[in-house]
């Protein structure tokens, strides 16, 4: 078993690709968060992950009720945080997510109206 190196405990390892796809499968590759389909595309498939709600970092088990089907982007976005649920885990992560979208459509927009008044 690995080491955690900020609480110097043991703690799980991270799943096997047995577990990861059977978590996966058990969630039809659907991230609980965001909701993006890893079936629909390729660049889809490729970003999703299997994340712990209770990360193990926290001491998290690695037990199929504390894991669940994720995209790289929610999962990065949850971090190691920990929450009451992980209805408020959702909620947080949504939340962060539409912030980001909010922050990138104006950087986005700036150019684009600088390049018309010219």
């Amino acid at each position: 078993m690995p080491i955690s190196l900020t609480s110097l405990s043991i703690v799980d390892s991270p799943v096997t690709r047995e577990e990861g796809r059977k978590i996966l499968e058990r969630d039809d590759y659907v991230c609980r968060y965001c909701g993006l389909d890893g079936r629909a595309s390729f660049e889809n498939a490729l970003v999703m992950r299997v994340d712990f709600v209770v990360p193990r970092a926290r001491k998290g088990k690695k037990d199929p009720s504390n894991l669940v089907a994720c995209c790289t982007p929610c999962n990065t976005i949850k971090g190691t945080r920990v929450y009451a649920s992980f209805d408020e885990a959702k909620a947080f992560v949504l939340g962060q997510r539409e912030q980001l979208r909010k922050s990138w459509e104006s950087k986005i927009a700036r150019p684009l109206a600088k390049a018309a008044k010219a």
